[in-house]
């Protein structure tokens, strides 16, 4: 079994009531790997950088909320290494996962999963043990955790969808939003066809961002100039951004926060504001609120050690994890 199934295997997860907890470990393989598998996966698994696994930044950006999406853990495309740095830089009290973050439909194709990808899925529960209220709404790639919606995994909640009220006392509709993508929806098998030419483009994608960094170069994502450039492909995600609009103005809510469509925007249409908070295998974005309420997307294309403003003291914690054990 190689999907995204195995985070709930036997072993993996001891399931309680819908208010209770349950123990939660990274997914693991469960058939017996051949020798062919074992090499591709060996070859999957780099060292992370020590930056990336050492004492964490003292002053971390704090934030009332963070909003991510569309991660795709298992898949190569994914840019754990950068989130990663992200997650290590900054704090909010709550956390939303709005779908995508596992990928089970690459899962269930081949197994892929880097000791990066371990160190995320560890961040992310870390900060659920140190307070922060973290809630999963599943995606289509991720839509297994559809059925397990009202439970909570190690302090992650999992819900179908959701509502958040902002500082300044305006009302979101969080939602991943394939529910509102014709393909997804009713050609299915389309969308894994889809799926498989983004993957390849995502291939070539990351070839490019190597040969770029190691020329000094900062990231740039082939895959969305592309789909920028491409009329029909722009024509869908306005119909996309309409669709969720109209959706949370129905509701009656003040907008709508998703993911999806891999495109991170916050635009008012007819009065509703969408915010899509992007992705991590194009736009490496999130969607932030401060204190306020003010809603921000951040862009995270490069290494704290790159930027300005981010050379901050470090400082050992006592719940540090070795995320490299398993490389």
């Amino acid at each position: 079994m190689t999907s995204i199934e195995n985070v709930f295997a036997p072993g993996n997860v001891n399931f309680q009531s819908d208010t209770g907890n349950a123990d939660f470990q990274t997914p693991v393989e469960t058939r017996v790997p051949s020798k062919r598998d074992k090499s591709r996966f060996r070859s999957r698994r780099p060292a992370l950088d020590a930056r990336l696994t050492g004492q964490r930044p003292k002053h971390r950006k704090r934030h009332r909320t963070l909003f991510l999406s569309d991660i795709h853990l298992g898949t190569p495309g994914c840019k754990a290494e950068l989130l990663l740095d992200f997650l290590r830089h900054n704090d909010a009290e709550t956390i939303y996962l709005v779908g995508d973050i596992i990928d089970g439909w690459r899962l269930k194709r081949s197994w892929y999963w880097s000791a990066a990808h371990n160190a995320v899925v560890q961040e992310i529960l870390r900060k659920a043990r140190k307070g922060a209220n973290v809630i999963y709404v599943p995606g289509n790639h991720d839509e297994a955790l559809r059925d397990y919606t009202g439970l909570n995994f190690g302090g992650v909640d999992v819900l179908a969808e959701t509502t958040h009220e902002t500082a300044d006392g305006r009302r979101f509709l969080v939602i991943h939003g394939d529910q509102f993508d014709g393909v997804v929806k009713y050609a299915k098998w389309l969308a894994h066809l889809g799926d498989r030419a983004y993957e390849f483009t995502l291939h070539v994608n990351n070839v490019l961002h190597t040969v770029r960094r190691s020329l000094g170069f900062d990231y740039w994502s082939l895959s969305s100039w592309l789909k920028h450039k491409v009329k029909n492909a722009v024509e869908f995600i306005s119909s996309y951004e309409v669709a969720l609009a109209r959706e949370a103005r129905e509701r009656g809510v003040d907008g709508v926060i998703c993911g999806h469509i891999h495109h991170a925007e916050m635009r008012d249409i007819d009065g509703v504001l969408y915010c899509n908070d992007g992705d991590w295998v194009e736009s490496c974005t999130a969607l932030a609120e401060d204190d306020t309420g003010q809603l921000s997307i951040i862009n995270w294309q490069r290494f704290s050690w790159t930027q300005e403003g981010y050379s901050n003291p470090v400082e050992t914690e006592a719940d540090d994890i070795n995320v490299l054990s398993a490389a």
